[in-house]
This record gives structure tokens, sequence and C-alpha cells, in this order.
């Protein structure tokens, strides 16, 4: 039932894909290329005040999780993606692997989730959960992904940016020792420079 469910709503999403060369050439870019968006983000972060700099830390260790976590997930779980049951329209060429869960989203979403939980890039936060969501459904589009697949990222992303954020307090130290490195090697250079 959830299987032939997941189905039809892939062929809803993915129908769309080979009929538009400008529809096809948008989500390819988003399925293959949005997640530099949210890296660049997270530079932008950090090179801002150190709360940022926190926050740009954090997200990548939710990033990290999520990546990881789906990698423990394939261990134990494999699910064919669409063109290896012959399903759907492709549109990029990707190797026949597991499709469970999807690490482009997983790692867009884990990024955006933990954005959510502090008030200086809450509204930043929303922003890039929708553009994860997007990139994920640009993922199915393109005949790499079911939506279970994607729904599945969401869960992982989710937990994964939850596990960080209650464990905040005792990274601080981990961060502060990054950020000190940081400062020193940055401090290093400019005198360097000035000899």
């Amino acid at each position: 039932m959830l299987d032939r469910i997941n189905i039809d709503i892939f062929k809803a999403i993915n129908n769309f894909a080979g009929r538009s060369i400008f529809l096809d050439k948008f989500g390819i870019i988003l399925a293959q290329y949005l997640f530099i968006v949210f890296i660049l983000f997270l530079i932008y972060l950090w090179f801002n005040d150190h709360k940022r700099k926190e926050i740009a830390l954090f997200s990548g260790y939710t990033a990290i999780i999520g990546i990881l976590s789906n990698y423990l997930i394939t261990l134990f779980y494999f699910h064919p993606r669409p063109f290896m049951d012959k399903i759907g329209t492709v549109l990029v060429k990707h190797a026949p692997d597991t499709s469970f869960p999807s690490d482009h989203t997983t790692f867009m979403l884990s990024i955006a989730f933990m954005l959510l939980y502090f008030k200086k890039t809450r509204n930043a936060g929303i922003v890039f959960v929708f553009l994860g969501i997007l990139g994920g459904i640009a993922r199915v589009f393109c005949g790499l992904h079911f939506p279970l697949d994607v729904a599945g990222s969401i869960l992982v992303a989710f937990i994964s940016s939850y596990i960080i954020f209650i464990s905040k307090n005792k990274l601080q130290g981990f961060n502060h020792f990054i950020i000190n490195m940081y400062y020193k090697v940055m401090k290093r250079s400019q005198i360097k420079r000035r000899m």
C-alpha cells in the first residue's frame, strides 16, 4: 500500500520531466547544486560575529551527523532508485546504489533545521527549510529518488539537528577551541603580511 502511494506520488512529480528544456535544466540545477547555497551561507555566518560562527559550527555538526546517519541506514536497508526498477524519466546520471534516504536532502535540511533553533538565523532557517524541501522534490523530479526517500531525509535531518541542539552546551568548549584557533591563524597571517 505504502509502496504504491510512494510510486504514484513519484510518477505525479517525475511525469513533468522531459517536457520542457527550461524546467528540466532548472530541476537539474536544484537537484545537483542547490546544496552549495547552504555551504555558502555557513561561510557567510562564519565571517560574522562569534555567535554566528557557533551557529555555523553547530550546523556543520548537524550535517555530519545527518550524513553519517544515512550511511548507517544504508548498511541495514537497501531500496533501489526509481531508474533501477525502470520507473520514470531520469535527467541525471547516478550510480545504482540505495536511494533511501537522500543524502542531498539530509545535508540541506540538517543545516536548515539547525538554523531554526537560533533567533539570529530563524528567518534564514525558514527560507532554507523551504529550499531544502524544494531540493528534495527536485531529486524526485529528476528521477533519482522516491518521495519517501525525501521524507526519510526530513526525519533524519530533524533528529540530527535536535541531537546537536540538546548537546550544544557540551559542544561549547570545542566550538571555542576551533574559533580561537581560527583567530590565532588569522593573527599570525596578518603579522607575516606586515613583515
